[in-house]
């Protein structure tokens, strides 16, 4: 090194893009599998809220940044499904035991919309959720969920059949596909299935009504599944 020279500041290595682009400045997709189609399109979708009362308005995907995360050579198909989730109890909200445990409880399912896009990461996409999606006056055993998957729309083997509430802020509510497809999903649980009866409807006020124990919700992991053995798309349709 010449007398006086300085050495600068050493260059730190950037990170490796995920999604690098190839010579025609896109990312080859042809070998994807549905789980890395998913893992790609969880990069680009965001549940947005309305400026003014908060309330979630849309599903948006990204425009990707290039280079970095996309563009893709072909684009991938991409399902968003909305659905409304009715609860019952199996014991019409009476304790199973002495010990005052949660009943049992049961869940149907009814889309509410499902749109089918073809996204590559050139562009944003909106899509906008039912207007009785996150309605404040709906039923306290009505719940929602949405689902943002790869591919065709979902079978009834693929829905899912345990949902979980957590009785805390500590805990995460979701549901469980059993299917790799799924790359995102929300959900948004009933106010007061503890009033809920078998069929959904409920027989108290709910403020009026605790839940036993502590919280207003089944302990968690509260397992819930379909209503009855004959549960099909004809009894309980979950798209179209």
């Amino acid at each position: 090194m010449a007398d006086g020279a300085q050495a600068g500041p050493s260059a730190s290595a950037s990170p490796s893009p995920p999604y690098p682009t190839n010579a025609k400045g896109c990312h080859p997709t042809g070998n994807w599998t549905q789980k890395e189609a998913a893992a790609w399109v969880q990069l680009q979708d965001t549940v947005f809220h309305k400026a003014v009362d908060g309330i979630k308005d849309k599903v948006q995907f990204s425009k990707s940044l290039k280079g970095y995360d996309g563009p893709l050579c072909e684009p991938v198909t991409v399902q968003v499904q909305f659905w409304t989730i009715t609860y019952g109890s199996a014991t019409g909200a009476e304790t199973t035991s002495a010990t005052g445990s949660p009943p049992d409880y049961y869940f149907s399912m009814r889309s509410l919309k499902r749109t089918e896009l073809r996204i590559d990461g050139r562009e944003d996409h909106d899509v906008y959720m039912p207007k009785s999606f996150y309605a404040g006056d709906r039923s306290p055993c009505v719940g929602t969920l949405l689902a943002v998957y790869v591919g065709k729309p979902l079978t009834a083997k693929e829905l899912p059949t345990d949902i979980d509430f957590g009785d805390s802020y500590l805990a995460t509510n979701s549901a469980t596909f059993p299917t790799k497809r799924v790359a995102d999903s929300e959900l948004s649980p009933p106010s007061a299935p503890n009033v809920c009866d078998p069929n959904g409807k409920p027989t108290a006020d709910p403020s009026a009504t605790p839940a036993p124990g502590a919280s207003t919700y089944p302990s968690f992991p509260y397992k819930p599944y379909e209503p009855t053995p004959s549960f099909s798309l004809k009894l309980n349709p979950t798209h179209g």
